[in-house]
């Protein structure tokens, strides 16, 4: 359904932490010019976990609003709970959005038959393509290939974002789960090595900050041009790394406030970007050619 660089999008704040939509609009409109595959709406680098259910939908429809059939968006739904991962679920098929990204339930570290049921039960419950999301190193719980390939099967579970950074599980999981399952890196260290091995995109925190390079990128790796794709990802390679000198979206919530994408609003328990990782992040950006 999608290929390409997806970009996790921030929620852009207010300093005091309230939601500012006059700045997600911006970021809406430079995705659309930057030809962003498509935009994920209220993931992990959209601070899904500090937005109460209320905030989290209205965030959702406002970004479809904005995008106006521009751009597709996909609506991060997942929650620890199945109860309210199905209703977040609903909430984004109402609002217009194209899919869901749904997380592995968090903290609960639930067992592979537990993933294996709740993820069935949210495809079985809302009609709208579903996009599994492992990203064990937040979740403390690692879906294994062999029980994505047990979700597979279901018609609108339509593909998985892999965050553990092993590049050994994209042939892994080709093999398990076929050509028609999408495989979306989750890790933007690894992404163009992914995509060159077999993926179909990579759902990145980076292209928040340089959408154009990093659509570029992905269309060389996925073309098989291994030369051009690496040429383009250099210069964004520390980036990849840099914007994870703090718990994302921290970084890159700063950074973009930087290049006056947004104002400096983050909610707690997050925390504003520790002046002595300010340089470091910097550097990066300057390295991109962002500053």
């Amino acid at each position: 359904m999608f290929r390409g660089s997806i970009v996790a999008l921030i929620t852009p704040m207010h300093p005091d932490g309230e939601i500012d939509d006059a700045s997600l609009q911006r970021l809406v409109d430079f995705h659309v010019a930057a030809g962003t595959t498509a935009i994920v709406a209220v993931g992990t680098t959209g601070e899904s976990a500090t937005l109460d259910e209320d905030e989290h939908c209205a965030v959702i429809r406002r970004t479809v609003e904005f995008a106006a059939g521009r751009i597709p968006i996909i609506a991060g739904t997942g929650a620890n709970s199945t109860r309210e991962a199905i209703l977040l679920t609903r909430c984004a098929k109402a609002a217009g959005a194209v899919a869901a990204l749904l997380v592995t339930p968090y903290y609960n570290k639930p067992t592979q038959e537990g993933l294996y049921l709740h993820h069935r039960a949210v495809a079985e419950a809302v009609d709208i393509p579903q996009i599994l999301y492992n990203v064990p190193g937040r979740t403390a719980c690692d879906m294994q290939p062999e029980t994505i390939a047990r979700l597979a099967p279901i018609s609108n579970i339509i593909g998985v974002k892999e965050a553990t950074g092993d590049l050994s599980r994209v042939s892994r999981l080709r093999e398990l789960c076929g050509d028609a399952f999408a495989l979306y890196s989750g890790d933007d260290a690894t992404g163009c090595e992914f995509m060159l091995r077999g993926g179909d995109g990579v759902i990145s925190v980076t292209s928040n900050l340089a959408p154009g390079p990093m659509q570029a990128m992905c269309e060389a790796a996925l073309s098989g041009d291994r030369e051009r794709a690496e040429a383009i990802n250099g210069p964004l390679d520390a980036l990849h790394h840099d914007l994870f000198v703090q718990s994302n979206p921290i970084p890159v919530k700063w950074a973009a406030a930087q290049m006056g994408l947004c104002q400096p609003g983050i909610r707690l328990p997050l925390t504003w970007l520790a002046e002595d990782c300010q340089a470091r992040v910097r550097q990066a950006m300057e390295q991109a050619d962002l500053l």
